[in-house]
């Protein structure tokens, strides 16, 4: 699938969503604005300062539509306030029929880095998920676009639910989660110059999600490091601290 057509499937989603949204409450909407000390992506260090990150979706029966974006607030990498990465994607979340066990998912993400010189690049996803204790999952990402390369993401993660509460609407969770990324050649070279498969990072995090009613604020810390030597000295800034701040509002 093309850049366009997976920004095309999301306008469509979008433009079509709206219209089924008057007729039921099948459909739903979000926006959100996270704040965060530096920016990390896969243990890599995009951004080494503070960044606002926007972004808004919509979803209908098991399809969403988003777009996310970052703004380096500080103008550590493009000018204070500058976007320097959009992302725009399309997905499908569902349980496997017949159970209720294990779920799954599949989308595109097309990544744009405005005010850069990085290349626009799309990926496919898949992902499998098990509600059991602990909520293993794992989810594929194939950049079939300028990277030609893939990364898998093991994930594990625990809610302690209302840990607090405050009235029936009010209350607050403990979420915490722990990730290994594994890369293919391809994927490594084009992002490190780095010719070799590897176990490249590890990212722990936890959360304090604060729900009042469709509001929720969310402070947060992570710690990832890059596994690999190689993969470790291409990145330089390979083990990374950060946290910040989370506002979300679903309707």
């Amino acid at each position: 699938m093309s850049r366009r057509a997976v920004l095309g499937c999301v306008a469509a989603m979008v433009f079509s969503a709206v219209p089924a949204a008057m007729a039921g409450d099948d459909v739903t909407f979000g926006v959100a604005a996270d704040f965060f000390s530096k920016y990390v992506w896969r243990g890599q260090n995009v951004v080494d300062d503070w960044v606002m990150q926007p972004s808004a979706s919509i979803g209908y029966k098991g399809f969403t539509g988003s777009i996310w974006a970052n703004s380096d607030i500080t103008g550590d990498v493009v000018d204070d306030w500058e976007i320097n990465e959009v992302d725009y994607a399309i997905d499908y979340s569902n349980k496997i029929p017949g159970q209720e066990t294990f779920g799954f998912s599949a989308g595109f993400i097309y990544y744009d880095f405005p005010n850069t010189a990085f290349e626009a690049t799309t990926e496919f996803y898949a992902g499998l998920s098990a509600d059991v204790f602990l909520s293993p999952a794992v989810k594929w990402f194939y950049d079939f676009d300028e990277a030609e390369g893939s990364y898998i993401q093991f994930s594990v993660g625990h809610t302690m639910e209302k840990v607090a509460s405050w009235g029936e609407t009010t209350s607050c969770d403990l979420v915490l989660g722990a990730s290994v990324g594994y890369a293919t050649d391809g994927y490594d070279d084009y992002y490190f110059g780095v010719d070799d498969s590897a176990l490249n990072d590890v990212t722990l995090s936890a959360g304090v999600p604060f729900s009042f009613g469709s509001l929720t604020i969310k402070p947060s810390i992570a710690y990832s490091m890059m596994i690999d030597d190689d993969v470790r000295t291409a990145t330089g800034k390979s083990d990374n601290f950060w946290g910040g701040v989370g506002l979300a509002y679903s309707f």
